[in-house]
């Protein structure tokens, strides 16, 4: 997953890679060259007392060092670029792909999980490239070119490097086979640490309605406690790597130093020569060093890249026809034929045999207990769901034949939570039309009986919106919601339950100016107050997934016995108030 991850990713970069590539070469080049440079100066140089050729070769080693630093620091800089652009692209990957997930996708993965791996997935695989350029890339030449110098200095002394480099990546190998299924674990934590998170913020007033702030507290400080315990395990098991290196690192030395020492003596080799093969070995060792920290990380990475790629390997069950139509001829006509839909695992369908139509000009409303089916029936209209049975047709062509974009600008959905984005009242307002002027603005505004909060407001329609629209009430939130589908003037508008938080008499005077504003469009209202949708053209009561009454407020009245139950209850309500 990771290869393929990063291969789907970097190809735009190549250019990039290979300038890196050349670079980390001649910074290689140049920093195997530095030792036989300094081994001559000590040997031919210092042993000979020969100033000059001290002075011309130091300036010479000089040159190259300089060559050397700005060669690794234009790698590096061309590196982080590779990288950073890398991570922006996946980023930009999962969002373009999560916008297009039905709700039955977004459902499965769940927004916490969506988010890390958005952010610290993408992070963990953009710096395993980031590492990778930096250092991957000169480590085996560096091995390599280490081995092949060294020799040269001293062929007797070979095994020493043998030996050290064993001994290191035995090591290494060991903590990887260790570590490797913490990191999954690890990514796993971090997803549950931020769905306790979130769910505690979005749902602080119900916790302090109910106090249970301890409670809550309790389930944080688990959560948060799972993910250190498998952090510092991490960590425990990463501490023994660096002493580990240093102590094979050492041991290196020093038997270069005792067993060189007395090939010296023997007249095998020379003080610079020795010199020389001490550097060598301590670059072999560092490479070695680097191309393990990256097999440390690698696991990770992997590990978040399969998570990265579950997401860009998922496709909407909502698929976007390959040709879709752009273009409506009629005003705005709505009709479900036969409409069933089932969700997938379960047995029964959530809805059966639904048959509706909407035309312009006329209010039709939908009314029934909880779990009857509303929701999911006017979910089906702008294709958060596709239908599993019948059609549901606008203008008289399939939803499922419709270009997306045509069908959701014919659509103005108030849902039943509404949601208002950070930013200003205006902001949030012009979502679905970014050219509407202010008069349009306050149009909508004096029509969702919104106009006088927004007044009072500081700044008006420049007056901040916080997240979710948590500055605000759930009231104003709701009519704000409602301005925003009115600004958009669409053919067809659904009000899902959107009147739920008004008071009677704001309720009152919003459908009758609703009245007057949606006359030319078809409307449809689900509600669980028949005072809501007494005034309906046609009213629908939903049982249990299926259309139980059909007809206006009176003739249910005379007929649909469901209905004439809901209408008790509510109004023993009202009386018992």
């Amino acid at each position: 997953m990771l290869i393929k991850l990063i291969n789907r990713h970097i190809k735009p970069y190549w250019g990039l890679i290979g300038a890196v590539l050349a670079l980390q070469l001649v910074a290689t080049i140049a920093s195997l060259y530095l030792p036989n440079l300094n081994a001559r100066i000590i040997d031919q140089g210092v042993a000979r007392g020969d100033t000059h050729y001290i002075w011309v070769h130091g300036a010479w080693m000089l040159g190259v060092s300089l060559v050397q630093v700005a060669a690794q620091i234009a790698a590096v800089w061309f590196g982080a670029r590779a990288a950073m652009q890398f991570g922006r692209d996946v980023r930009d990957a999962i969002f373009h792909r999560v916008l297009g997930f039905s709700s039955r996708e977004l459902n499965h993965f769940g927004a916490p999980s969506l988010l890390t791996r958005t952010t610290n997935d993408v992070q963990q695989v953009q710096q395993l490239v980031l590492m990778t350029c930096v250092m991957m890339i000169s480590a085996p030449i560096t091995m390599v070119g280490g081995i092949i110098m060294a020799v040269r200095e001293d062929p007797g002394m070979s095994w020493l490097i043998l030996a050290a480099v064993a001994a290191l990546a035995a090591g290494v190998v060991l903590l990887i086979w260790r570590v490797t299924p913490l990191f999954g674990i690890q990514q796993t934590r971090i997803d549950n640490l931020n769905r306790v998170l979130r769910e505690q913020i979005t749902g602080i007033r119900v916790v302090r309605a109910f106090v249970r702030e301890p409670h809550e507290a309790k389930r944080f400080e688990q959560t948060n406690a799972d993910l250190t315990q498998t952090a510092t395990s991490l960590g425990r098991h990463m501490s023994f790597m660096f002493p580990f290196v240093m102590l094979i690192m050492n041991l290196g030395s020093v038997g270069v130093m005792w067993f060189g020492g007395h090939r010296i003596a023997e007249g095998h080799i020379q003080v610079g020569q020795l010199t020389a093969f001490l550097t060598y070995l301590m670059q072999i060792l560092m490479s070695v060093m680097m191309a393990t920290m990256m097999l440390v990380f690698a696991p990770r990475a992997a590990v978040c890249a399969g998570r990265i790629m579950e997401v860009l390997d998922t496709s909407s069950s909502v698929i976007p026809p390959q040709e879709g139509v752009t273009e409506l001829a009629g005003r705005g006509v709505l009709e479900m034929r036969d409409v069933e839909f089932t969700y997938p695992g379960a047995e029964v369908p959530v809805l059966d045999e639904i048959n509706l139509q909407l035309a312009p000009g006329r209010t039709t409303a939908i009314i029934g207990s909880t779990g009857s089916g509303k929701s999911t029936l006017v979910n089906l209209i702008p294709r958060l769901f596709d239908v599993t049975g019948g059609q549901v047709l606008v203008d008289g062509i399939d939803v499922r034949e419709i270009d997306p974009d045509t069908l959701w600008a014919r659509v103005g959905l108030v849902p039943q939570k509404p949601w208002l984005f950070s930013g200003t009242v205006a902001s949030n307002l012009r979502y679905g039309k970014p050219d509407a002027t202010d008069d349009e603005l306050w149009a909508a505004l004096e029509t969702a009986q919104a106009a006088d909060f927004v007044r009072e407001m500081d700044g008006q329609l420049e007056a901040e919106i916080a997240q979710g629209g948590t500055n605000v009430s759930g009231g104003q939130r709701q009519r704000l919601s409602i301005a925003r589908a009115l600004v958009k003037k669409p053919g067809i508008y659904v009000f899902d339950d959107s009147f739920s938080a008004l008071d009677v008499a704001t309720d009152a005077r919003l459908r009758a100016a609703l009245a007057k504003e949606t006359n030319g469009s078809a409307v449809l209202i689900v509600a669980q107050r028949v005072s809501t949708i007494r005034e309906a053209d046609e009213i629908l009561v939903l049982e249990d997934g299926r259309i139980v009454g059909r007809g206006t407020h009176d003739q249910l009245l005379a007929s649909c016995p469901t209905y004439v139950e809901i209408v008790d209850s509510q109004l023993s309500a009202e009386e018992a108030a």
